[in-house]
């Protein structure tokens, strides 16, 4: 598997972390894995903003 698949599955821009100079395959993973998916949180936050909350 290539990080930059990663990124791409998660609607990244290509490089946003595979591009960041002195990284390692793991911790580039890493911090894609402790990441949020932009689309996902556009959707909770729309969610809670038609509640009202």
């Amino acid at each position: 598997m290539t990080v930059g698949w990663v990124e791409w599955l998660m609607g990244l821009p290509l490089g946003w972390v595979t591009d960041v100079p002195g990284l390692t395959r793991g911790q580039q993973l890493q911090i894609l894995g402790n990441g949020v998916v932009p689309q996902q949180a556009a959707t909770a936050f729309k969610a809670l903003l038609d509640l009202g909350v």
